[in-house]
């Protein structure tokens, strides 16, 4: 199984249930970890599947999330870019090597780096960057370096006007509603701009924690500040 492969079980999801396609991305993965499953063990009969799910499921979660924005994120005239693109890739377009030196935070004599992020939002004709998002099946994956890297981009006057978003369909219910607020949830409500959620669920919203759909909305307002 490829990403193709789920990102056509996406097309056919969001053929069904149109822009509310958003609130069955669980079911989308565990009908993909299915077919997964098949393919898997029809190559590697006596294999450790649940490893090689968790390392397609959290990989390509990324890329159908960034698939997903990419064209209304376009449409407010801003662009995409992978995170790991910045990081990784030697020979980048002059364009996307300032974006990347835009995106630098400075550890001194310990030089300069990237944060941590899977998607990066900016405007193509100042390469001003508007947003950085990352995406995690659950909020225990990465929500605490998530916040750090907040306060890293807090910290320097380049970097400060940086949205740090966090997107996830909250596989552990973290945003359920209780007396008392998970961790993760209590490091969204005071560290991140905001995070948006992929469910059909109910939980409790706030100014900081919102139903996906309202993503662009946001952004669109932020894109005309």
């Amino acid at each position: 199984m490829t990403f193709d492969d789920l990102w056509e079980m996406y097309v056919e999801l969001h053929q069904k249930y149109g822009k509310d396609s958003y609130k069955h991305i669980s079911q989308l993965l565990k009908d993909a970890k299915e077919r997964h499953r098949r393919d898997f063990f029809e190559r590697k009969p006596d294999g450790d599947h649940e490893q090689s799910w968790r390392s397609f499921k959290g990989k390509n979660f990324e890329k159908l999330i960034q698939r997903i924005i990419t064209e209304s994120v376009e449409d407010l005239g801003m662009k995409v870019v992978n995170g790991n693109r910045l990081e990784r890739s030697r020979n980048l377009s002059e364009e996307l090597s300032t974006v990347k030196n835009n995106l630098m935070i400075n550890y001194d004599e310990f030089g300069l780096h990237l944060p941590d992020v899977d998607i990066v939002v900016y405007k193509p004709e100042t390469l001003r960057i508007v947003a950085v998002i990352s995406s995690k099946i659950t909020l225990r994956e990465r929500i605490a370096q998530t916040g750090y890297w907040k306060l890293k981009l807090l910290a320097y006057e380049s970097t400060e006007h940086i949205k740090v978003y966090f997107v996830t369909p909250d596989e552990d219910g973290a945003f359920r509603a209780s007396d008392a607020p998970k961790k993760g949830r209590a490091i969204v409500e005071t560290e991140l701009d905001c995070t948006y959620v992929l469910t059909d669920a109910d939980f409790e919203q706030s100014g900081k924690v919102k139903l996906f759909e309202r993503f662009i909305a946001d952004l669109k307002r932020l894109s005309e500040s």
